[in-house]
């Protein structure tokens, strides 16, 4: 019988170059779901067994209690772990629940981790935070020098943290040449591929160890599930596996159901957000009231060449700074009218942030963020109302 979470011999030659069919079909298994065209949801806690001795030695692959495994999020697992080219998946309650189970998974008391400056803000926190408790050193780097990643690197360092494209400064990092120096050390990797999802960028294939999502984004796509997933091979994600049934991290079967009906539309909303995306960024570009855009799509960006070798494509978030000051660029973004203000990104819907943060001189050429930087992200509403909209807005500004 096949394990929990590892796709089928059918699963992996589906899984051979073609992640539309994987997104639509794959375990969807009709013959053993009444013909269903769409997997049931198990909305059950627990599965009862025909006797003592099946109870008391489960056979593989079967179902026990849903804190450690449950069919509907079973088949997200084997879907995710096809599209990212790995041999498992594991699926949590959150993005920030994936991430620290895998890095958790890679690092023990006395180690030390190594993390991109430009990482997820929560993910931050909690090295800075949490590391201290357990006794783990942390080193950050920008992550666009290998010979910086070298000299950070220490004979007790157990994980290098990615993030490519990151957050707000979308860097990206040199994904292959740094999964080699990792792996000639006997260093764990660890990337977060929420921006380019499995779609756009396959870090497995590039010798990472682990690739983190936060559902919650493209793959969910409709802004109604917060939700993670991890995944590897099987040896790594058995570690990363065992720290969410401690930590009680599991993806309800709810969400897990509501993210296999995300996945099947997830290829085509990438390329309506990579359309209007390269779209909005080179207006943007053009625009006279913006001083800069940071959108890897756009052959401006530093890393643009890289973004070559390592992307098939490009999402649909990214940063801009308008000319004026901050007071200028918060009233630009309350005068929007399709883009509404709020965190996260990924949905059917447009959203805008502004930071507050003012950056050194130092750190903008660090990390790359800037003074009153605006990130967009362009959702699927029309992209010439979405332009028009930001036009409006820029052209009020005051200097």
């Amino acid at each position: 019988m096949r394990e929990k979470g590892v796709y089928s011999k059918k699963d992996q030659e589906m899984a051979l170059g073609n992640d539309e069919l994987i997104c639509a079909h794959l375990g969807d298994e009709y013959e053993k779901f009444m013909g269903a065209v769409i997997p049931p949801l198990f909305q059950n806690s627990l599965h009862v067994h025909p006797d003592v001795e099946t109870m008391w030695s489960p056979a593989p692959g079967s179902f026990v209690y849903a804190r450690v495994a449950n069919p509907t999020t079973d088949i997200f697992e084997r879907k995710v772990a096809a599209l990212e080219r790995g041999e498992k998946a594991v699926a949590f309650a959150s993005g920030m629940g994936a991430i620290t189970a895998s890095i958790l998974a890679a690092v023990s008391c006395g180690g030390h981790f190594i993390g991109v400056e430009g990482m997820y803000g929560p993910t931050r926190t909690f090295v800075q935070d949490f590391f201290p408790k357990i006794g783990v050193e942390a080193t950050f780097i920008t992550g666009s020098d290998i010979n910086e990643l070298k000299a950070a690197i220490r004979p007790n360092t157990q994980c290098i943290y990615l993030e490519s494209p990151s957050s707000v400064a979308l860097r990206m990092q040199d994904i292959p040449g740094i999964a080699a120096i990792a792996r000639e050390h006997g260093i764990a990797t660890v990337i977060d591929n929420s921006w380019a999802s499995p779609i756009y960028q396959k870090p497995l294939t590039m010798g990472i160890d682990m690739v983190v999502h936060t559902v919650s984004k493209y793959i969910g796509g409709h802004s109604d599930i917060v939700a993670g997933i991890s995944c590897g091979s099987a040896e790594w994600m058995a570690k990363v596996s065992k720290n969410r049934e401690i930590y009680g991290a599991m993806m309800g079967p709810f969400e897990s159901w509501l993210a296999i009906r995300g996945l099947r539309t997830l290829p085509l909303r990438l390329k309506a957000a990579m359309a209007s995306g390269l779209k909005v960024a080179n207006f943007l570009e053009q625009h006279p009231m913006v001083e800069r855009v940071v959108y890897p799509g756009l052959p401006s960006h530093p890393d643009y060449a890289l973004g070559q070798k390592q992307l098939s494509g490009y999402g649909s978030l990214m940063s801009f700074v308008p000319k004026g000051d901050l007071e200028e660029a918060k009233a630009f973004a309350n005068r929007l009218t399709w883009f509404k203000l709020g965190v996260s990104w990924g949905g059917f819907e447009s959203l805008i942030t502004v930071s507050r943060y003012n950056p050194s001189l130092e750190e903008q050429e660090r990390r790359g963020v800037y003074p009153r930087m605006i990130r967009i992200y362009v959702g699927l509403e029309d992209v010439d109302a979405l332009i028009a909209d930001l036009d409006q807005s820029l052209n009020q500004i005051k200097l």
